[in-house]
């Protein structure tokens, strides 16, 4: 079903895409993972879910033949997809197993979601921008995924009614470590946050030890947009 032309009408949104995964696209999606093997990524299992999963039906059509490069776009609400590359490494920091319990912080336009998801994990993803948020329920391509449950909310606090998880993924750039979601994470859990409050953060695998206390590893710079407190309505 999802491998063939699919004709999406968004009625809230007045969009009519045309979604078709062809040998091109592909063809691409090759060639974008060699390009993520070359940068360093290693864990088979990412390099496949990056290699299975069309990126450029979370685009506009207009930047479908950019899709593959990597390269971050602007998506609704002035937020952005992250360069593959990032996506791909925070995925490995996280060591995903199947059936970990991942909540993710900044769903935008849910791709980290669908590649959680294709590792077989269960993925409580929240998002601040309802724009986002709404957009996402007419997104045909999350049918595909079960494991996905999507909340509209604020992401410093976390899901608790859900918790705890095993791994916590945090896709905006954070300028301190969230309390409430350290306490959301199982002893023994990771963390994977972009922490800095400049263009450019640290990324940090935090591990939860059995005692409560924090393990912290840096794993160089990357650029996110900021992590923002409450919910946005507008």
């Amino acid at each position: 079903m999802f491998n063939n032309r699919l004709i999406i009408i968004n009625s809230i949104f007045n969009i009519n895409f045309n979604y078709e995964d062809t040998f091109l696209h592909k063809g691409l999606r090759t060639k974008l993972v060699n390009e993520l093997i070359n940068l360093g990524i290693k864990d088979a299992s990412v390099i496949a879910a990056i290699q299975n999963i069309p990126r450029h039906f979370f685009l506009e059509p207009g930047f479908e033949r950019y899709a593959y490069e990597n390269r971050a776009f602007t998506i609704l609400a002035n937020q952005t997809i992250s360069h593959p590359y990032t996506v791909a490494f925070q995925t490995e920091l996280l060591a995903i197993k199947k059936y970990d319990k991942v909540l993710e912080v900044g769903t935008g336009s849910a791709y980290q979601s669908c590649v959680l998801a294709e590792l077989g994990a269960q993925v409580f993803t929240i998002e601040r921008q309802k724009e986002l948020y709404d957009y996402a329920n007419h997104f045909f391509y999350l049918k595909k995924y079960g494991t996905i449950k999507r909340f509209y909310g604020d992401g410093f606090a976390g899901l608790p009614t859900y918790g705890p998880f095993d791994k916590i993924i945090i896709t905006a750039g954070a300028p301190k470590i969230p309390e409430q979601l350290i306490t959301q994470l199982k002893p023994g859990g990771i963390m994977i946050i972009p922490l800095g409050e400049n263009e450019q953060q640290q990324m940090l695998r935090i591990t939860k030890l059995e005692d409560g206390s924090l393990r912290e590893e840096q794993f160089g710079s990357f650029s996110f947009v900021p992590m923002l407190e409450g919910k946005n309505d507008k």
